[in-house]
């Protein structure tokens, strides 16, 4: 609430009618009441410097702790993407290297089954030259057989013929004799026995 202006009164009668005519304009209370004024205005200019020191300090204390935040977090994040990039660079490494891995299993695989189709056919060719080497052997045998029979046999009828003839029959080549006899009038019954022969035969 506002207040006037109070103005002194001042009695002119008695002023004049003094013998020393004064006016008291009460300057003692002027001057203590503007020193207290001007004190109450230091103090409030005190109070309101310290007071913007106090929020000024308050304010650079924050500003710097939000500074020292914000610098965290920055950093918090730089190395948050550094590690991202790392864990990124490694996943495609992992599956460059998988899929390597893979394609050399596939490889292997491959040579694998090339290798087993070769063995199933080198088993094959071995069953195939074992069969025929069995097939060779039998008849081998077969033709040794053979041959110690038509031997016992001729070897009989070679005995028989040098008994009859009194002659020595020696093999000299193949499918060539060579007959040995005492005496040319025992020839005409020697070639005649050699044809009755299932062996040996004249032409």
């Amino acid at each position: 609430m506002a207040h006037g202006l109070r103005v002194p009164q001042i009695d002119l009668r008695a002023v004049l009618a003094d013998q020393n005519p004064h006016i008291d304009l009460k300057v003692q209370t002027y001057e203590t009441s503007t020193r207290s004024f001007l004190k109450a205005v230091g103090n409030y200019k005190t109070r309101t410097i310290a007071l913007i020191a106090d929020k000024r300090a308050a304010q650079a204390a924050e500003k710097k702790r939000t500074l020292e935040r914000t610098t965290n977090v920055e950093t918090e994040t730089n190395a948050s993407k550094m590690q991202e990039i790392q864990l990124v660079s490694d996943l495609q490494r992992e599956q460059e290297e998988r899929k390597e891995a893979e394609l050399g299993v596939a490889a292997f695989k491959r040579q694998l089954a090339t290798l087993r189709d070769r063995c199933a056919a080198i088993d094959s060719q071995i069953e195939h030259y074992r069969a025929i080497a069995g097939n060779l052997e039998r008849e081998k045998r077969k033709e040794r057989e053979h041959l110690s029979t038509l031997a016992a046999h001729s070897a009989s009828e070679a005995d028989s013929l040098e008994s009859r003839l009194s002659c020595v029959v020696e093999g000299v080549d193949k499918d060539q004799l060579l007959v040995r006899i005492p005496s040319l009038s025992v020839l005409p019954v020697l070639v005649a026995h050699l044809h009755e022969s299932k062996i040996f035969s004249f032409s």
